[in-house]
């Protein structure tokens, strides 16, 4: 189900089943009440005369509802038409969850999509129900409820962590949203209170979700200062905006099907301003707001894929907290095993990271700066001349901002900014693509772990993007099942 496309028939129907697999995706205003709701809210269905359904949590709050004390509408994942589509509105909602009009206001968040910010309104409106100004608002309010009710942080470091520019606004913001004041959410929390300087947050994510598989993705490439996983919890380091960080996330296998589950996020940041931006990071490494069950019911007939999904349902594809990062470590990682890669990467951010003290013992550094790489020589590096000239140029462009890699970026003109650099290749661009800008389908058809699991799942020799075709809009996660089969013993899946 599209935003652009509503369909009120199509909205109803899963309200009235109660469809939790289209939480986020769209919300229920209900005139008779003047709240919204999420669609698999528990209360009684209102009559269909009595609904209208909006694309965002904005939108509904922009018409005058508030939010349903009862199903919490805007603690669901978002939705993933915004990384399908991939067009102006949504690439715009990723800078705004990023915390981009905190920090730059519209002018900026309209600049860095290549619009005059009354156009940018126009558009956003038209497309979503809200203006930036609103969509940020909604954001704000949610990180703020989810502070309230989890931590002990007093209200006013609680403003000052969502982003709000004062105290009152805060209050305002929360009384008209969730009809209560913050004193009142509070008093409601059942969460047992976490060490000081640590905000405790849970991000929600559609199930079934297969957090042993990200787990071990993320564990193999691991760079020794920077990550560390340990049991069943991934943490890292983070560079952001208003100063360093570290997050800790746990993550979970929940099988079942169509629901929704919650990753523990703990975060320790030098500044609270970088607290929307460190959730929203952690949330596209995570792959937070994918559909597992539309991803299931594409593959599920397919003979190589089908047993695949079966065998590990709700994988996910691996995001990244910071896509400068993602990108050089793909240039590290050519023609050289995932360990070489990892140890080149650590001996990197050795030489050139930012050392940091944290809570979390074996992390040590933040990643290099794309700045600091780019002063390196290319004979300095323990690698190939070429690649090491690559690695520079890429440093240098990334520094420059002659390519920019987050989800607000236009892909097609990433993918050709990036083949525009000597030593960057179609496999990198592409790479980088998938898990820089959470592009959903994208197939590394030279690959050699795709030809070699291919090979295996008998599939016929010659061109893999002629038959892929019908792994699309999800052709990321085909490339993650497949990578996933070869830690399978063949005829296992």
């Amino acid at each position: 189900m599209s935003r652009l496309d509503l369909d009120p028939e199509s909205c109803y129907r899963a309200v009235k089943s109660k469809d939790r697999r289209f939480d986020g995706m769209f919300y229920t205003c209900v005139a008779t009440t003047g709240i919204y709701c999420r669609p698999s809210c528990p209360a009684r269905t209102p009559a269909s005369g009595n609904v209208t359904f909006r694309p965002t949590a904005a939108a509904c709050q922009a018409a005058g509802f508030r939010a349903c004390k009862r199903c919490l509408p805007d603690a669901t994942p978002g939705s993933p038409d915004w990384d399908v589509a991939a067009d102006v509105a949504g690439r715009t909602m990723r800078l705004i969850a990023d915390g981009l009009v905190d920090r730059e206001g519209v002018e900026g968040l309209a600049a860095r999509v290549g619009y005059t910010p009354r156009h940018l309104g126009r558009l956003l409106t038209q497309q979503l129900g809200a203006g930036p100004l609103a969509l940020a608002r909604a954001r704000r309010a949610q990180t703020a409820r989810v502070l309230i009710e989890t931590t002990e942080l007093s209200f006013s470091d609680v403003a000052f962590a969502a982003g709000f520019s004062s105290v009152r606004q805060f209050n305002e913001t929360i009384r008209e949203v969730y009809a209560a004041s913050p004193t009142q959410l509070r008093g409601k929390r059942n969460h047992p209170p976490v060490a000081d300087g640590t905000v405790v947050m849970r991000l929600a994510v559609r199930t079934p979700y297969a957090g042993r598989a990200l787990l071990d993705f993320l564990a193999l490439r691991a760079i020794p200062g920077v990550e560390v996983v340990e049991g069943d919890t991934y943490a890292r380091t983070l560079a952001l905006p208003h100063g360093p960080g570290t997050v800790r996330l746990t993550l979970p296998d929940v099988t079942e099907r169509g629901s929704t589950a919650f990753v523990r996020a703990e975060l320790v940041l030098a500044d609270l301003r970088d607290t929307t931006t460190a959730l929203e990071r952690s949330r596209r490494l995570l792959d937070a707001d994918c559909d597992p069950v539309a991803i299931e019911e594409t593959f599920a007939h397919d003979r190589r894929l089908g047993p695949l999904v079966q065998h590990t349902p709700g994988l996910r594809v691996p995001g990244h907290v910071e896509g400068n990062e993602i990108a050089v470590r793909a240039v590290l990682g050519q023609q050289i095993s995932v360990a070489r890669a990892c140890t080149l990467a650590a001996r990197l951010t050795q030489e050139h990271g930012t050392e940091v003290a944290t809570t979390i013992p074996g992390l040590t550094h933040l990643f290099p700066e794309m700045a600091a790489l780019a002063l390196i020589e290319a004979e300095d590096l323990p690698m190939p001349r070429a690649r090491g000239r690559a690695l520079i140029g890429l440093s240098r462009a990334l520094a420059e901002g002659v390519v920019t890699l987050d989800r607000g970026a236009d892909r097609d003109e990433v993918r050709r900014s990036l083949l525009d650099l000597p030593g960057i290749g179609p496999w990198t661009a592409d790479y980088v693509a998938m898990r820089a800008l959470g592009h959903p389908d994208v197939l590394l058809a030279t690959d050699l772990g795709t030809r070699q699991a291919l090979e295996r799942l008998d599939a016929p020799k010659g061109d893999v993007s002629s038959f892929a075709l019908a792994w699309a809009p999800w052709r990321s996660y085909a490339q993650m099942y497949l990578w996933q089969s070869l830690s399978q013993p063949q005829g296992d899946h």
